[in-house]
């Protein structure tokens, strides 16, 4: 699964910060929604950031609704959505924009 956002310059050296000492908990809670080998990339000069995933369980949508109500990701989000805005070409309600997968090696 791959998703794209753009960050707010004025936030970036935070959002870094924070990313490069993730909380062992939210890493935990990830874990326990069945999200493997998740990384961010990011784009300088256009300050985009590019989310990548496995998921390895049966419901999705099910999975996202208890990790987003766990205290943590609470937390987490809190500090992190504020450094981020969605893409102006997002979907009404987005804030991650999903992208489809078009190709893929095995």
């Amino acid at each position: 699964m791959a998703m794209v956002i753009a960050v707010k310059p004025e936030r970036l050296d935070e959002y870094k910060r924070l990313h490069g000492a993730p909380w062992p908990e939210m890493n935990a809670a990830l874990k326990a929604a069945q999200i493997a080998n998740y990384s961010i990339y990011l784009r300088e000069p256009e300050n985009l950031l590019f989310g990548y995933w496995e998921y390895g369980g049966t419901d999705f949508a099910a999975d996202m609704a208890l990790l987003g109500e766990t205290p943590v990701c609470k937390r987490w989000l809190a500090l992190t959505d504020s450094c981020q805005q969605p893409l102006d070409t997002a979907e009404p309600g987005d804030w991650w924009s999903y992208l489809p997968e078009i190709f893929h090696l095995d």
